[in-house]
């Protein structure tokens, strides 16, 4: 290495050195000039980082019902097949299940039985369901007389296992049932008003004939052919109507993007606050501010020097109100079940669900909050203090 070489080397490491220094010194003159205003400034970092707090509760929560929707769907049938009459969904035959197996590409086809029964007692509707998977119970041979039912519905009832509850069928005839088990809490968002028993308690208290079915689940062999199956399901029986499970994602994720509108609708008025303060912030700079700027350029500050000290400011600013709505609102949404604005996204029930969501981070959904919240705030304090900035000082002071 040259004489040349190494003084270069040395150049580019002192410049270096003397560009952090300057950034030190910079930003502990704008943490003094923050102090010197600091009724004033946390005043803007509260209200800045409430902003940030809602509007990131929001989005975290919608994003974690998302997230909740696709893990449970994962486990649903490709398809359901549902009989239609009259624009009504109507028991369909066991004979369709032959039908739908001569399909190309259906893997396997299961009929399906399920209903909803209005308790008066608890004035809240049960979803009665058929399952091979009763506890205790040889999958196959669901024992008779014996229900497992779900947390909510325990709660509501003040049942526990080996309790005796009674309903009366829509036929006025009356049915004993023993609690065989109390479903998890784990499993208490799918399962707060589920009632599962077996074939035939269900087909006796409905009245359901042995060859009739809610509806049939398909299981598809190949994932890319369920829209082709889907039109020749049609084909072969005109008045079944496919359901797919992508479909019923769709309906979820609308749902959520509704909820999700209607909060920041009620938000806006908050959202406009926000907005009317970094215009104000645009707007213009107060007198102490632009004398404190008059003084700095007196004494020999450069313009660039100015501009970089009030990023530095705004970047403060914004940075700590982001970090702190940001982590309050993660814990008000995954530890605190997001009390303040549970009500109208997760919406109403008699027998409502006690769920915790599992903690789900977005990094496009950070970005896109940080973009939409940090940015515009920033930028709003760089226009006024250039204008401040290349007037002359003696103007700026008077």
């Amino acid at each position: 290495m040259t004489e040349t070489d190494r003084y270069y080397n040395r150049s580019g490491v002192d410049g270096m050195k003397t560009w952090i220094r300057r950034q030190q010194a910079l930003v502990d003159f704008t943490l003094a000039s923050l102090a010197r205003r600091r009724v004033k400034n946390l005043g803007l970092l509260l209200v800045y980082a409430v902003i940030v707090f809602l509007l990131a509760s929001v989005m975290l929560f919608t994003h974690a019902l998302r997230r909740e929707a696709s893990l449970l769907l994962q486990g649903s049938p490709e398809v359901i097949v549902q009989r239609m009459i009259a624009g009504r969904h109507d028991l369909i035959p066991s004979s369709y299940l032959e039908k739908l197996g001569r399909i190309r590409g259906v893997q396997k086809q299961e009929g399906r039985l399920w209903g909803y029964y209005y308790d008066p007692v608890v004035k809240a509707n049960y979803t009665l369901m058929v399952s091979r998977l009763e506890a205790g119970v040889e999958p196959g041979k669901p024992s008779n007389g014996r229900i497992v039912i779900g947390a909510a519905m325990a709660r509501a009832r003040g049942l526990a296992v080996g309790n005796i509850i009674s309903f009366r069928s829509y036929s006025g005839r009356p049915f004993s049932f023993t609690v065989a088990e109390v479903l998890p809490h784990a499993a208490e968002l799918v399962s707060a008003d589920l009632i599962l028993m077996s074939e035939d308690d269900y087909r006796a208290f409905f009245g359901i004939p042995r060859d009739q079915f809610t509806d049939i689940a398909l299981s598809v062999a190949n994932p890319q052919e369920v829209h082709t199956i889907a039109a020749k399901l049609v084909e072969a029986l005109p008045d079944s109507r496919p359901i797919l499970r992508e479909e019923i994602l769709r309906t979820y994720e609308s749902i959520f993007n509704w909820r999700e509108g209607v909060v920041l609708v009620l938000l806006s008025g908050a959202i406009l606050a926000f907005a009317i303060l970094a215009w104000e912030k645009a707007s213009g700079l107060s007198a102490d501010e632009k004398r404190e700027i008059g003084i700095l350029k007196a004494i020999g500050w450069e313009t660039g020097d100015v501009l970089l000290m009030k990023f530095w400011e705004g970047a403060m600013v914004s940075l700590t109100a982001f970090l702190l709505g940001y982590v309050a609102a993660y814990l008000h949404v995954f530890r605190f079940s997001f009390t303040l604005f549970e009500p109208v996204l997760k919406g109403w029930a008699v027998l409502y669900p006690r769920f915790e969501l599992t903690p789900e981070v977005s990094g496009f959904q950070i970005a896109t909050l940080f973009f939409f919240t940090v940015f515009p705030f920033t930028a709003a304090t760089i226009v006024p203090i250039w204008r401040a900035a290349i007037t002359d000082p003696d103007a700026v002071m008077r």
